[in-house]
């Protein structure tokens, strides 16, 4: 009998902890479902948990799987689960850091059908940084004659932020590299170069900036408290201590985990109104290349392994 494989660590560590194994075939409990993975995304916060950098707030078990994102194909239901059968295209999440794997074990309710016009990949990528941005679009509050800048605008969470944001019919500034501004701009929002002097860029880009969304870290919760935006209309994804320090928001992927919020996402997809732009796709066993290209970071949109 072959047995499934699956990501491992058994410790923390740099990239070269991580490893494919053979795992027992998971089985189904009361409410819970067996999906054959097709696609799983992978993310920089597994990246910040496998190198033990987030051990105070996520401590790993070990051995420890790794992942959240997955879309696949329905092979087994536990006992009591309805709306589900096997043979079902499915996108959806865990929260036990186990997508990462030829199967995986997940809560009935965690799973949402997929469109038949969502392709697999954008499908297993679209949960992590999808819920991210939907819940830090909806943390500011936007409407129409707001102006939003958006960090990072181009990366895995950026860049769905920046069209949701637009979306709500909010000016949208976003701030990346200039390979990425052409992308941007054919996306209604307006580019800015990251850097020194980005604020007098953004002054310079609108006259007045009413939100701002942080999916990057260092200082720009600063930079948007300079520009005179009020600490309940900031988000940031990556600068925890600013949170408490300026009583700006940090409202993120857990705030916006739900399969209601996946399936709206999915549909928005499906119609031809949201970009989920894939950097790159690897084999599962070559996570560690996989990783190693999201550490390089100015990626454009999500990285995803296929199983």
């Amino acid at each position: 009998m072959v047995m499934p494989k699956a990501v491992r660590f058994d410790e923390y560590g740099g990239i070269d902890v991580l490893k494919v194994v053979d795992v027992p075939r998971p089985v189904p409990g009361p409410g819970q479902v067996v999906v054959q993975v097709r696609a799983a995304g992978i993310n920089p916060g597994e990246a910040k948990i496998r190198s033990g950098l987030m051990h105070a707030l996520w401590p790993a078990t070990f051995p420890s799987g790794q992942g959240s994102d997955l879309a696949g194909i329905v092979a087994e239901t536990g006992p009591g689960v309805t709306g589900v059968a096997v043979g079902d295209e499915v996108i959806g999440y865990t929260d036990d850091r186990a997508s990462q794997a030829e199967y995986v074990l997940v809560s009935a309710e965690h799973l949402t059908p997929k469109p038949a016009e969502v392709p697999w990949d954008i499908a297993g990528a679209l949960f992590v940084a999808g819920a991210t941005a939907f819940a830090a679009v909806r943390a500011v509050g936007l409407a129409a004659g707001d102006t939003v800048v958006v960090s990072g605008a181009a990366g895995g969470v950026g860049s769905i932020a920046v069209q949701l944001a637009r979306r709500t019919g909010a000016t949208v500034i976003g701030i990346a590299g200039r390979a990425n501004h052409e992308w941007l701009t054919g996306h209604q929002v307006i580019p800015v170069t990251y850097g020194d002097g980005v604020v007098d860029r953004i002054r310079q880009a609108v006259p007045k900036v009413t939100a701002f969304i942080d999916t990057f870290g260092a200082d720009y919760v600063e930079q948007a408290l300079e520009l005179g935006v009020e600490p309940s209309r900031i988000d940031t994804i990556a600068n925890f201590p600013a949170i408490e320090k300026y009583g700006v928001k940090g409202e993120g992927n857990a705030a916006g985990a739900s399969a209601a919020v996946l399936a709206e996402l999915a549909g928005l997809v499906a119609a031809g109104n949201l970009e989920v732009p894939i950097a790159a796709t690897f084999p599962l066993d070559q996570v560690q290349d996989a990783y190693r290209q999201l550490e390089q970071g100015h990626l454009r949109g999500k990285i995803v392994l296929i199983p």
